[in-house]
């Protein structure tokens, strides 16, 4: 028997309801990080930093909002988004996990337990064939990501502290923090370099994506139909 028959057997419902408990799970750790680093760390000062619109919390939102979604080429977008995106942005985390360790140790343990749990949603949607693996699968996962980007941008121009806000590391008020592209920024400017990082999510996302379209093939996986 194929292994992940078992993953691509559960019916829509549980499916989402799997996913929904992992949203669930994320928003209320997510809960705690806010409220500890409210009350403990900055002693009553909201720091806009650690405000939970990264690439990385995403999941916790669309994990939540799946059960509103019907089946459809949208729903589909949101697996496949969940698939590409947001394994790459566990995986990254994890590689260079600076941005969450040594702030107090619940915190570390709260970011690689975070960036973990977005590597396995990403390979459970994969084993369970709910992703579109076709090239217009993934491009169909570009309004949605652009759509989150220019949220992102927006938040980092309004929140409080002029500058204080670094939604997916994409401030217009200082260069990069992200590696490679700080010094990137330094030397043709942050507004180009801030394009070329997020061109440069979108190829990661899309060799992603691809990869795991040979591994299905290689695997058996088929697409799953919904029921």
């Amino acid at each position: 028997m194929n292994p992940f028959y078992h993953f691509r057997a559960l019916s829509d419902k549980t499916y989402d309801r799997i996913l929904f408990f992992c949203g669930l799970f994320l928003l209320l750790t997510e809960l705690y990080k806010q409220c500890f680093l409210y009350f403990i760390i900055d002693h009553g000062h909201y720091d806009w930093w650690f405000f939970p619109f990264q690439l990385c919390s995403l999941p916790m939102y669309l994990c939540l909002l799946l059960p509103a979604f019907k089946p459809g080429p949208k729903k589909t977008a949101v697996y496949t988004f969940l698939q590409d995106f947001n394994l790459l942005g566990g995986l990254a985390a994890l590689i260079v996990s600076d941005g969450f360790r040594g702030i107090h140790w619940t915190l570390t343990l709260h970011g690689y337990v975070w960036h973990m749990l977005l590597v396995c949603i990403g390979l459970f949607v994969f084993c369970g064939g709910r992703s579109d693996l076709s090239r217009k699968g993934y491009l169909r996962t570009l309004p949605l990501f652009f759509l989150s980007c220019a949220a992102a941008f927006l938040i980092n121009i309004l929140a409080p502290g002029h500058g204080q806000a670094d939604m997916f590391y994409i401030s217009p008020y200082y260069p990069s923090t992200q590696p490679v592209f700080h010094e990137i920024a330094l030397y043709i400017g942050i507004m180009p370099a801030n394009l070329l990082y997020l061109l440069t999510v979108c190829v990661g996302a899309a060799i992603l994506h691809a990869l795991f379209c040979k591994a299905s093939a290689w695997l058996h996986i088929p697409q799953y139909k919904s029921r």
